[in-house]
């Protein structure tokens, strides 16, 4: 039994509630479960260095999580001069796992930031971020078509997140925080709609574990971002 009492593959609930702040050119907040991420997307026409003059564009991600985000506060990444190594983990994986759906060169000499700032946390935060920056992203790029801005949509797919583990021995699907800190094994695993894996991310974290049970884990993860392509959807065409 989960502590959550939900099946093995079953999902928390998915919330998406986009323009949710005014100034972004895309935004969003996205629940899964008491998880809540706010997702921004911001459009500029300044490229990093190394990308000028290619008429190409870029895509990158960057994280935080509010200090009372967890049970108990923690201090501030800004206060302490430095982000942690965790930070910096997350916010690349976000940043790889959107330009894995985002042709460059149809983007033009733009470049979006998509920051992801954590407001509550009980698991998942990480996959929480990818998938609502997917959605900012979508409803950024939807106001550079429209703007004529650019011309062709860059954006060849929906690409979604979500965290699967071995708990008391039985794999399940969308870990809250009890399952997360007490899992056999984690998996993160970043899927393309169509069928294709983006990244996936799975440690035995308690226990070793076969290929029978990776693959379990990969056909849970698949259910789930199945809902989360459909919420997606949904939100992005309202």
């Amino acid at each position: 039994m989960r502590p959550s009492g939900r099946a093995p593959d079953e999902m928390r609930a998915i919330t998406i509630e986009t323009g949710f702040t005014k100034h972004a050119e895309g935004s969003c907040l996205i629940s899964f479960g008491e998880t809540r991420v706010l997702c921004t997307a911001s459009v500029e026409d300044r490229l990093p260095p190394w990308m000028r003059g290619k008429n190409e564009g870029w895509v990158t991600g960057e994280y935080s999580m509010l200090p009372r985000a967890t049970h108990t506060r923690g201090q501030r990444e800004a206060a302490k001069g430095k982000q942690s190594g965790r930070t910096q983990e997350i916010q690349r994986l976000i940043g790889r796992s959107l330009r894995a759906v985002v042709d460059m060169k149809k983007l033009g000499e733009h470049q979006i930031t998509l920051d992801c700032d954590v407001l509550q946390a009980d698991g998942g935060t990480r996959t929480a971020s990818i998938s609502g920056a997917w959605v900012a992203l979508r409803l950024a790029v939807d106001g550079l078509m429209k703007s004529g801005a650019i011309k062709e949509d860059p954006i060849t797919a929906k690409v979604a997140a979500i965290s699967c583990g071995i708990y008391n021995g039985t794999p399940v699907l969308d870990l809250d925080y009890p399952e997360d800190s007490s899992a056999d094994a984690d998996a993160n695993f970043v899927l393309i709609e169509g069928g294709k894996i983006a990244e996936a991310q799975a440690t035995a974290e308690g226990a070793p574990y076969d290929e029978e049970g990776f693959l379990r884990l990969l056909r849970l993860a698949q259910i789930g971002c199945a809902q989360i392509f459909k919420a997606q959807e949904e939100a992005t065409r309202k």
